[in-house]
């Protein structure tokens, strides 16, 4: 049996840890990324193999990361502990791709502005994301109120407002995302938008602007004269 060529085999400076201590972290490939995450192999097979098998099975690392630990366990080489070390780096960037800037409570009557605070949380998404940015004096707060393509079942007034409620804001914006790359509104969009501006004025809550989102634009009602 031949033996399996090794992250060793390759001269010290083209090892990817050397490389990403002498060049940064940019200069690597997504293989040579993964392959610092799992860190070794199993026996017979090097961990550069492993990475390019995992590269190979899912064919993009957008599928990767959305891969779950079975998935991810189901590759030769990759337990439940390398699964989860693929899990926890995934998920710390998609942590800090969510980090948004921070903006005063009359900045969010800009929907340009609305669309930078949120954008980085529903972009990505491959299902429609509801979304409820509450203001009160002290700041903003925001919570994700749904998952699914929007309906009246889905988004009902009493878990749109809950959030409001607890942070007891005077005011809202609402805002979710399409993954068509439409910013268009549905009829379904038009009709709860319109439902929960009468549920607001009811509880004393007004209903600032609802925001479409998409990776490369957004449409705000209030602009669009929609509220």
């Amino acid at each position: 049996m031949s033996k399996s060529f090794t992250i060793h085999d390759l001269p010290k400076e083209e090892r990817p840890r050397e490389r990403l201590v002498k060049f940064g972290e940019q200069a690597l490939s997504a293989q040579e990324l993964l392959q610092l995450i799992l860190g070794r192999g199993i026996a017979g097979e090097s961990v550069v193999v492993t990475a390019q098998k995992l590269l190979t099975r899912f064919g993009s690392l957008q599928k990767l990361s959305e891969a779950n630990i079975e998935e991810l366990s189901s590759v030769k080489g990759i337990g439940p502990a390398k699964a989860a070390q693929i899990k926890a780096a995934f998920e710390i960037g998609r942590r800090l791709s969510t980090q948004t800037p921070s903006y005063k409570n009359k900045e969010l009557t800009d929907s340009e502005k609305v669309y930078r605070l949120i954008k980085s949380r529903l972009k990505d998404y491959h299902k429609e994301h509801f979304y409820i940015i509450a203001l009160n004096s002290r700041g903003h707060s925001i919570a994700e109120v749904s998952v699914g393509s929007l309906n009246a079942s889905i988004v009902h007034p009493r878990e749109v407002f809950e959030e409001a409620i607890k942070n007891k804001a005077a005011s809202v914006i609402f805002a979710h995302n399409h993954p068509s790359g439409n910013t268009e509104p549905s009829s379904d969009d038009l009709l709860i938008t319109k439902r929960l501006v009468e549920a607001g004025k009811i509880m004393g809550i007004e209903v600032i602007d609802h925001i479409i989102v998409t990776k490369n634009s957004h449409l705000s009602f209030k602009e669009e004269r929609l509220i």
